[in-house]
């Protein structure tokens, strides 16, 4: 019996099938072991020595291959085809043979997709495992570790708020922010623009000046109204005709299919699917058997699928589409692998695969494919250039017609930030020809800064700049997300205010670690690692000889000195130059002190030299101005009831009012759902009040109140809870309603808040065991659970910002270690030992005889 190994139990299922009897196929659901997150997991002292733990979850799994494994004649690798699946090869083959069960044949395999062919192809040529790639693993593992667990406490110590820095995570960061700060120092310049409405032959056209005074006219020629309107008037006037007509023949080539970077970045623009999302859908079509590895930078197809996407395209449009010879495309991407094909569908005579998402996506797929093979699109572009009488005003009219649509028939790539517009459909015109003017207008224009990353922008520049892999973007740009750095409104990334702190500390004391340059420098010597060229331990030994003392002379910083620092290199940006020559660090509120940026608890702010005589405050985020600032607390007024002075106050988590002093003081958050222009002492107090009793439950006799916590309003009886929907819900719902909120939330515990089951948030699936991982809130705290194992949140991690991958590696953690009770079973029997006599003497008597029988 031969045993099999591949990464997921869907993969495992078709293949077997595909192989039939004499193969046991299992699945190890992807990696079985990694770095623990420890100190001490990689040793920089001992060749970078690496110590690898079993991951808890696959304790079960690994039994089940160890199993096999004794009973198999060979053992076949069969991962993933990249650099990942390789590594995971290794890890099954170094744990088998850690546990003296390796079978004495053993061969790698690969195949680009989940065919019959390729699978029962690839099992008649196994090699040995590539050395290379793996120890181009170890090196990538090793580094990221070293970066990770030697950086982020350099962050925690001295820069409050911050949470952890990155390789590539950092660096793309840092794109981000710099983005934030060309838009910021951008000022927009006014410019004008004059257009003319045409008409020839019955056919209507646009024609834009382009001559004035005798001049050809610039985009910013025109910088004013009263420029504007001389021109417009000058065009309004005129007479023109035609003074030439240019027909050029355009040729538009068809993209080559999808690699990893491209497909993210289409998905992103036509789909609007995130770059983890899309590698969540590719990753289920090619376990489907749907389309190849979705990893790669290969752009080019094989032979057979090129025939196949040639037959396809004949079958469904005539032989004007297909170009007489195949298409071969070659990549432009700086460390590309080509070893892989590209993206395509393993069958090209399916135009439609899966439902929703995963429909969306394979159609995407199979059309840039089928189209890479197509046609080039024919158009003819026109320009027409017209002219008055005295030769002084000129205008343009330009415009393009469809000959052959070719691939376009099919696909068309989208576009980023693009502000170009398909010409006009011009009537046909001659030289001399005089068309009609209907009418003359002028347009005000202001340049625009630069657009915001969208995903697929920001995709297509780290793999410009050699930053990273693109297989790993979509966990990069998810950690961004994850850590709140970033923000996406309208698939933009705004840089939030730990964000751009973070960045600022990293290119005051890192600069070298957070260099485009030196980042894409060392994915070029992991590549040449990968292909033999490079030795992993001395391409560490040379990050690390000078990592590990910039990291140390840091770290022996006090905070004080590292917020100083981070003034002055933030001095530009926080304390701009103000255009009427006064002092941009002048406190506005005593006019006496001097303004500072100041590291607190909480994260950073711009705070004034007079505190505590004066509290004027300012966030961080906010560069300059009266923007953003807290001048300190703002008093109400009186509370109608305790007579207590009642005040608004800034904290951690957002505004909120407060009420007397000391042990007896009282606070309540402001609610988002309160309109700002609300937040006074009317709701100072309402909110003060809470929770507010409703009254006692018709038949339970137990009080029904309302309040608001951390998670929203709700309703609250006898330990059950239901959700409000606004906070204004919970001083206007009454009895019967609230009844009526409770029963439905006691009937359907999935719902809302109301039974205590509920979970406070669904992570999604833990990327090792594939289990639903969901936080939920218990007797002690909340805790996350993945339907077997429950793990507490410790108190150094909010709830709020906890990630996927945070919570998977507590559950791994509670996992990892005995059930409780265990270790007091385990300290019994030393208690009855006590004596140290009899017990010991027994034993060794009777093993004697037992040793004698077997000889």
């Amino acid at each position: 019996m031969q045993l099999v190994i591949v990464e997921s139990p869907a993969k495992a299922k078709t293949i077997e099938k595909y192989l039939g009897p004499g193969f046991k196929v299992l699945a190890s659901y992807g990696h079985i072991r990694d770095l623990p997150p420890k100190d001490g997991s990689v040793d920089p002292d001992n060749g970078f020595e690496m110590l690898w733990d079993n991951y808890a979850d696959k304790a079960k799994q690994l039994k089940a291959i160890t199993d096999e494994a004794k009973k198999a004649d060979g053992l076949i690798l069969a991962t993933d085809p990249d650099r990942e699946g390789e590594a995971i090869s290794w890890h099954v083959q170094e744990v088998l043979a850690k546990k003296k069960v390796l079978p004495s044949k053993v061969g790698r395999v690969t195949f680009n997709a989940i065919t019959k062919q390729a699978v029962t192809d690839a099992m008649k040529h196994p090699r040995a495992l590539d050395v290379d790639l793996i120890d181009a693993y170890r090196a990538r593992r090793a580094l990221d570790y070293l970066v990770g667990f030697t950086l982020s406490p350099v962050l925690w110590r001295k820069l409050p708020g911050a949470k952890s820095a990155g390789r590539v995570q950092s660096v793309a960061l840092r794109l981000i922010v710099e983005r934030e700060r060309e838009i910021e120092a951008f000022r927009a310049q006014e410019y004008w623009s004059v257009k003319a409405g045409m008409e020839h032959k019955g056919q209507k056209f646009d024609a834009r000046l382009n001559q004035y005074l005798g001049k050809k006219l610039d985009k910013m020629d025109l910088k004013n109204e009263a420029d504007a309107e001389s021109a417009r008037l000058a065009v309004e006037s005129g007479q023109f005709r035609v003074e030439s007509v240019e027909t050029k023949p355009v040729t538009r080539s068809p993209q080559p299919p999808f690699t990893t970077s491209t497909l993210q970045q289409e998905a992103s623009r036509k789909l609007g699917f995130s770059a983890s999302h899309t590698m969540r859908i590719a990753q289920g079509l090619y376990e489907d058997g749907a389309i190849t590895y979705m990893r790669t930078d290969g752009v080019q197809m094989d032979h057979s699928a090129i025939s196949a996407a040639r037959k396809s395209i004949a079958d469904r449009f005539d032989n004007g589409y297909l170009p007489e010879k195949p298409r071969v495309y070659q990549t432009k991407a700086k460390n590309a692998q080509e070893a892989h094909e590209a993206i395509r569908p393993t069958d090209f005579t399916k135009d439609k695969v899966g439902s929703g998402d995963h429909g969306r996506l394979y159609d995407l797929i199979f059309k840039r494919a089928m189209a890479s093979q197509m046609a080039s699109a024919r158009m003819e572009r026109t320009t027409v250039d017209l002219l008055d009488g005295t030769g002084q005003t000129g205008l343009r009219a330009t415009g393009q017609v469809m000959k052959f649509p070719g691939f376009l028939a099919v696909y068309e790539e989208g576009l980023d930030d693009s502000d170009s517009e398909d010409g006009a459909i011009l009537p046909a015109m001659a030289v001399g020809d005089l068309p009609a003017k209907h009418a003359a207008e002028k347009t005000q224009h202001f340049t625009q800064p630069p657009p915001r990353f969208s995903e697929a922008t920001l995709v297509k520049r780290l793999e410009e700049l050699g930053i990273g892999r693109p297989s790993t973007y979509a966990s990069t740009i998810q950690v961004l997300k994850d850590r709140a750095y970033v923000r996406v409104e309208k698939n933009r990334f705004f840089a939030e205010e730990s964000g751009r702190l973070l960045t600022a500390f990293l290119e005051r004391f890192f600069e070298r670690y957070v260099a485009y340059d030196y980042t894409a420098g060392l994915e070029d010597q992991l590549d040449e690692i990968s292909g033999g060229r490079a030795d992993w331990q001395t391409f560490l030994e040379s990050f690390w000889r000078d990592f590990k003392p910039k990291t140390a002379e840091v770290m022996e910083q006090k905070p004080s000195e590292v917020t100083a620092e981070l003034d002055i290199f933030l001095s530009p940006y926080l304390f701009p130059e103000r255009e009427d020559g006064t002092d941009p660090r002048l406190c506005p509120k005593c006019g006496e002190g001097r303004l500072a940026l100041r590291g607190g608890k909480f994260g950073a702010f711009v705070a004034c030299s007079n505190y505590p005589d004066c509290k004027y405050t300012r966030k961080f985020a906010q560069p300059g101005g009266d923007a953003g600032e807290d001048t300190g607390p703002e008093v109400l007024g009186q509370h109608p009831e305790t007579q207590l002075e009642v005040s608004r106050k800034s904290g951690r988590f957002g505004p909120y009012f407060e009420m007397g002093e000391g042990a007896d003081v009282k606070r309540a958050s402001i609610p988002k759902d309160v309109p700002a222009e609300d937040i006074g002492l009317e709701w100072a107090v309402k909110l003060l009040s809470l929770p507010r009793t409703i009254g006692t439950h018709p038949e339970s006799g137990e009080p029904v109140t309302a309040s608001i916590g951390r998670y929203g309003p709700y309703l609250a009886h006898a330990g059950k809870y239901a959700r409000l929907q606004s906070t204004t819900e919970v001083f206007e719902t009454g009895m019967n309603s609230a009844v009526v909120k409770l029963a439905e939330a006691l009937a359907n515990p999935g719902r809302g808040r109301g039974a205590a089951r509920a979970p406070l948030k669904e992570f999604g699936k833990h990327p090792r065991t594939d289990a639903e991982i969901k936080l939920m809130e218990g007797r002690f705290g909340p805790y996350v659970t993945d339907g077997t194992t429950n793990a507490t949140l410790p108190k150094s991690i909010s709830a709020d910002e906890l990630t996927l991958e945070e919570a998977a590696q507590l559950i791994d953690a509670r996992a990892a270690m005995p059930p409780k009770g265990k270790p007091k079973k385990k300290a019994a029997p030393k208690k009855k030992a006590a004596p140290k006599t009899a017990a010991p003497k027994k034993a060794a008597v009777k093993s004697k005889p037992k040793a004698k029988a077997k000889k």
